[in-house]
């Protein structure tokens, strides 16, 4: 029944290649994942945010690696032991066998684990349309910030497979203030989050700027400082990133998570073109 399930999935996909196949089987165990959470009861606590949120509930065109979450309210005590041993079990049942390693560290605010399977090919025998090295595990890393910064909003979504189950979502607001912490923090060329950028901007998401400044004084360049932010704080600071990025390293990085139809748009990825796009968000008079 589940190799019928899933084959028919990924046929809805329709892979155009072997790289993009393996995107569409990482983003169906992301799924299984995420319904057997939701049954767990983790989103009473924590909120579902990030790329790959993106992804599954918004569509964003990129497909995403990780599933990264954030507690409502921080908690230093916080432990997803049992979140992790109910994802395990829900999976196996329904023929996937997760191997899960918790990486957890004492005194840390963000919390890893990782859930593996080799279980497509060895044990699943479905019908892709590429050939697919039979031992090769699907890993799925899971993070929570149990300290994250104080201002985020949330809502309900629902996924509807493998059944439908609700998620808390963080706001598309919220989520560009920290994606905007991200691209003006994060001390190495990430494409994944310029390609994120650009989506918001389509969008003309509004960034929730207290929220983008809470974020600031925790962590990164600014921590502990009181900087100024608003939209001409923002364009100045972010001008500066878009100078000084390395476009080559950020089109390879995002690449493979790219369908072929989204890959010709990387040919005009240069800091002038990030800067149209910061323009185009400076001066939309509805975020202003």
């Amino acid at each position: 029944m589940l190799n019928r399930v899933l084959s028919a999935r990924i046929q809805e996909y329709a892979p155009a290649n072997p790289v993009e196949q393996e995107n569409v089987l990482q983003e169906l165990m992301q799924h299984y994942v995420l319904s057997s959470l939701s049954r767990a009861g983790m989103f009473t606590q924590a909120m579902f945010h990030g790329g790959t949120c993106l992804r599954i509930v918004y569509g964003m065109n990129r497909f995403s690696e990780d599933l990264d979450f954030l507690l409502k309210q921080p908690d230093p005590d916080f432990r997803w032991q049992n979140c992790l041993e109910s994802v395990r079990k829900d999976c196996a049942q329904e023929g996937i066998p997760f191997e899960v390693q918790d990486k957890s560290q004492a005194g840390m605010a963000v919390q890893k684990a990782f859930l593996k399977t080799d279980s497509i090919g060895k044990i699943l025998e479905l019908g892709l349309p590429f050939e697919r090295y039979k031992a090769r595990k699907i890993r799925i890393k899971l993070e929570i910030d149990t300290n994250p910064p104080a201002g985020s909003t949330f809502t309900t979504s629902y996924i509807t497979f493998p059944v439908t189950a609700p998620l808390t979502t963080q706001s598309l607001e919220s989520g560009f203030a920290l994606k905007l912490h991200a691209l003006l923090c994060r001390p190495y060329v990430k494409g994944r989050d310029w390609y994120d950028f650009v989506w918001y901007v389509a969008r003309r998401t509004r960034p929730d700027l207290d929220l983008l400044r809470h974020a600031l004084r925790q962590q990164g360049p600014w921590a502990g400082q009181q900087p100024a932010v608003s939209m001409p704080w923002v364009q100045e600071c972010m001008s500066a990133a878009i100078r000084r990025i390395d476009w080559t390293a950020a089109r390879n990085d995002v690449q493979r998570f790219l369908p072929l139809r989204e890959q010709e748009g990387l040919r005009v990825w240069s800091a002038d073109f990030f800067l149209h796009q910061l323009t185009r968000m400076i001066d939309d008079p509805d975020l202003s």
